[in-house]
């Protein structure tokens, strides 16, 4: 929303009358109450953020608040500074001016405010446009701990370099122990010594119920990493400008949209993989499982800003183009990417070994800690650990007034958590098939994505304990958009680890010994 301050480029103000206001008694507690809890005010410059506090209390008890004799004061003059480099504005700041502050303590009676402002221009030869975010380091509004964000991200790698090198050897020795054992055996005795994850080698390729929600899960997934890695590559290479309001968002709708065709391919060519019929089916569920809970949010949320007379409430324009992308762009490449899957694609799974016609019955008697209840906790808590550090300066920085600039950092943390999560879910893949449990296919799924709900659980200690919101409008907004964001990292988490453990399953079921 643009703001009333007149300000031309070049031309500096001394003093300029912004308005004068009656503030009722209502009015003057309002503004009591705001300054006293330290909000702030943040206004944008060619994109360039500035903040600044409303108010001022003198002689306040840290401990007590207001006490007798404290005095409230309210900021009515603002002094803009703005810095240039060949007639580009490079920096920009504002700050209060303490002479010409106004005593709002006595909230009781009406008061005639009169509200200005200055501007002051200077050149800025040392900064240039492409370097101007640099100087936000530097603000109290912003973490001044650059260097320990640094040294989280490092431990964070190490541990899950140390995590992976574990499970990994871990699976290579018993892995190998298996192999030995299997091929050591001969016909007479396979069937005395057959046990373990051998003995189902008729059921593990056996496919999900539901094969069309299945499919279309595993397509919107892959969408999502494909969306989600080139965006973090563009804004890293500046190509999607970091610093525009709005464009990451515009990227993540744009990408989307073009990425479509990821999905449907992908979805539709394992969904005739698995030998079904109704591919149509599988595309309207893959065109429609993601973007159907985003509008339902976003309905909700719009209303409730609307209701309110937010100004975050999106524009009629802005929802007709946003609809027309989907319709004319994101919708027809996913039906493209379906019928190319359909015509080219190869319906053969190549499974190593036969399925049978009956299914094997799996053992009820297993220990707790092999339990679904507990392999869901660690497949979530294992990998969240692992971003839990960098995922404090995403919300910061999505929900607060914290500028987030370290797209390298991450993309690294992108690609660990995928790492990571493919790697915990092999590994309790190989339990769950050491117990003689076929069903492996979704449980390979919802243990990659439960990441995402370990971030949505997070959230609620966030907004309670860190972010100060609170309210129908801004919850509406924070857990809406928190529950959209959770979701589509439980699509692609989930999808990478099937995927990743659809091939181990492969491998280890080829290298063994049949009947």
């Amino acid at each position: 929303e643009t703001s009333p301050y007149e300000i031309s480029y070049g031309d500096s103000v001394e003093w300029r009358l912004l308005c004068k206001k009656l503030l009722r008694p209502e009015d003057i507690a309002a503004f009591k109450e705001a300054i006293h809890n330290n909000y702030f005010f943040e206004m944008f410059v060619e994109d360039l953020p500035m903040w600044g506090y409303i108010g001022d209390v003198a002689d306040e008890d840290l401990i007590v608040g207001e006490m007798e004799g404290s005095k409230t004061y309210l900021f009515t003059h603002l002094h803009f500074h703005l810095g240039y480099n060949r007639n580009q504005i490079v920096a920009a700041k504002v700050t209060t001016d303490m002479d010409r502050r106004v005593d709002i303590t006595d909230a009781s009676r009406p008061m005639h405010i009169q509200f200005s402002y200055s501007v002051e221009w200077y050149e800025e030869p040392d900064l240039l446009w492409k370097h101007r975010m640099s100087r936000y380091a530097e603000s109290r509004f912003l973490p001044s701990s650059f260097e320990i964000h640094w040294l989280s991200i490092i431990n964070s790698f190490v541990l899950v370099l140390l995590l992976t090198a574990f499970l990994t050897i871990i699976l290579l020795r018993v892995l190998k122990n298996d192999f030995s054992r299997y091929m050591e055996l001969d016909d007479d005795a396979m069937e005395e010594e057959e046990s373990g994850w051998k003995l189902i080698h008729g059921d593990v390729f056996r496919f999900p119920q539901f094969p069309a929600l299945f499919c279309a899960s595993v397509g919107v997934g892959n969408q999502l990493i494909f969306m989600t890695f080139f965006h973090l590559c563009l804004a890293l290479t500046g190509i999607i400008s970091t610093t525009r309001r709005g464009s990451i968002l515009a990227g993540v709708v744009v990408l989307y949209c073009l990425t479509s065709i990821v999905a449907g391919y992908t979805a539709v060519r394992l969904y005739r993989q698995m030998g079904a019929k109704n591919w149509v089916q599988c595309i309207m569920l893959t065109a429609g499982l993601f973007p159907a809970p985003v509008v339902v949010v976003f309905m909700w949320v719009n209303t409730v800003a609307i209701a309110h007379g937010s100004t975050s409430a999106l524009p009629f324009t802005t929802i007709l183009t946003v609809s027309a992308l989907y319709i004319f762009l994101a919708f027809p490449l996913t039906v493209f990417g379906g019928i190319m899957a359909k015509n080219y694609a190869s319906p053969d799974f190549n499974a190593p070994t036969r399925t049978t016609k009956v299914a094997r019955e799996i053992p009820t008697e297993i220990p707790w800690y092999r339990s679904r209840p507990f392999q869901v906790l660690i497949a979530g808590f294992l990998p969240f650990s692992a971003i839990y550090i960098e995922l404090h300066y995403i919300f910061a920085s999505m929900w607060g007034h914290q500028i987030y600039t370290l797209f390298g950092i991450l993309l690294l943390a992108f690609v660990l958590l995928i790492i990571v999560t493919s790697f915990i879910t092999i590994a309790l893949l190989y339990f769950q098939l050491a117990r003689e449990d076929h069903r492996w296919w979704w449980a390979a799924y919802i243990n990659g994505g439960m990441t995402g709900i370990f971030i949505y659980v997070y959230s609620f200690y966030y907004y309670f304990h860190r972010s100060g919101m609170s309210g129908l409008l801004q919850s509406s907004f924070y857990f809406g958009y928190m529950a959209v964001v959770s979701f589509g990292f439980f699509l692609m988490l989930g999808s990478a680890a099937f995927q990743c453990s659809l091939v181990f399953v492969k491998y280890i079921y080829s290298r063994i010994k049949l009947d």
